[in-house]
């Protein structure tokens, strides 16, 4: 799974990156900080299934900490999109392209507006640049169509023929077909208008791809003002909204990497240690009370794209469905992502395309129960899956 991080410039996309993945992307205030892409791996939360079976898991493809499993996914942080960018404007297409293979995307909006469109410092509207970023992503799958539409337009099936054209970008063959019907659009030998394509090219982003939109910068001065600006705008388009702070996130990380206190970002926990001075502690205080009453946001943001907008679930595959362990013992080694409504047969193809193709049942290692491959997985099973395949 590949989550992307996408705004405008200086709306702290960068910054969350790296609240959320502890890694060190270049952070400054001005535009374009980001020149390459930046790469790396945050982690989703949910309550951990060790408490439903009594005994300490032992987490082989994810980590556990103080009851909470945390399963991996990749993000990804590409330079802000100014208007105009599907045109070359800014740094262009070159970052249009980065984020061609995301699954969800966490859209960046300055929630204070405090920045313009371009990243620079004065007023904003977060709001439209939300707006401003949809329409960029429009225009760049547009552009894409609009170039291959000759040769498109002498294949029988127009749905193959965009489905070729737009597979890189994980397009699904079936919000094709749904945003074709939906809009009434020719779909043999197509050859639409450009406003026939626009329209298509929402459509079909909406309906492949998932979104959320972090309003950040939500302890400063402003933000509180603009939220319903920007949840109403969110809404329009189908989109949840979470108010965030990502550098206050990151520096309670820092704080906590100190030593000068300890910070559980799943709970909202903070204990200041040691002895501070005056300064430290008035700083200290001040983000002990923001994240004790609100939370930073951080991690809400990632855990509402991947689990309600993209509707996943977390399911442990086990080998021992009696010791709820793998062959070495170790005690749920692995927690997998999975689309809600995935079955026992996909979660088996998943760990293994022999062990998928040789599936002959699973089992639900809590009930002991013998369950079909069309057995619909459900948030926090543990399964073990009986193949001819070892």
């Amino acid at each position: 799974m590949i989550v992307g991080i996408i705004g405008a410039p200086n709306k702290g996309k960068s910054t969350l990156f790296s609240a959320l993945t502890s890694g060190e992307a270049k952070i400054a205030n001005y535009p374009f900080t980001t020149i390459d892409p930046n790469k790396g791996v945050a982690y989703v939360s949910e309550e951990c299934a060790e408490k439903k079976i009594g005994k300490k898991c032992e987490p082989r493809n994810s980590l556990c900490e103080n009851g909470m499993r945390l399963v991996p996914v990749n993000i990804i942080d590409v330079a802000g999109l100014v208007p105009g960018a599907h045109e070359g404007k800014g740094m262009g297409n070159q970052f249009l392209n980065d984020l061609a293979g995301a699954d969800g995307f966490i859209i960046v909006v300055d929630a204070s507006g405090r920045t313009d469109a371009y990243g620079n410092e004065g007023a904003g509207n977060p709001a439209d640049d939300l707006e401003m970023i949809m329409s960029e992503l429009v225009e760049w799958i547009s552009a894409i169509i609009k170039k291959h539409m000759p040769q498109m337009s002498k294949k029988e099936s127009g749905v193959d023929a965009l489905a070729d054209v737009l597979t890189v970008f994980n397009v699904t063959r079936a919000s094709i077909e749904t945003a074709v019907e939906r809009l009434g659009l020719q779909s043999k030998r197509i050859a639409w208008s450009d406003e026939e394509i626009r329209k298509f090219s929402s459509a079909a982003i909406l309906g492949s791809k998932h979104f959320i939109v972090a309003a950040n910068k939500a302890d400063a001065e402003g933000a509180k003002a603009n939220e319903n600006a920007i949840r109403e705008k969110a809404s329009e388009r189908g989109m949840e909204t979470v108010m965030c702070s990502a550098a206050l996130e990151l520096a309670l990380k820092k704080a906590k990497d100190s030593g000068m206190i300890s910070y559980d970002p799943l709970k909202g926990k903070i204990e200041i240690l040691g002895n501070p001075n005056a300064e430290q502690k008035k700083a200290l205080d001040y983000m002990k009370g923001f994240v004790e009453s609100r939370g930073t946001g951080v991690q809400k943001v990632l855990n509402e794209l991947v689990f309600k907008a993209m509707g996943n679930i977390v399911v442990y595959p086990v080998e021992d469905e009696n010791k709820f362990s793998d062959h070495s013992g170790n005690v749920l080694p692995d927690a997998i992502l999975m689309e809600r409504g995935s079955t026992a047969y996909d979660l088996a193809m998943k760990i293994h395309t022999d062990i998928g193709k040789g599936m002959l049942y699973a089992i639900d290692a809590i009930s002991k129960m013998r369950l079909a491959k069309n057995y619909v997985l459900k948030d926090g099973d543990i399964i073990k899956i009986v193949s001819t395949a070892k």
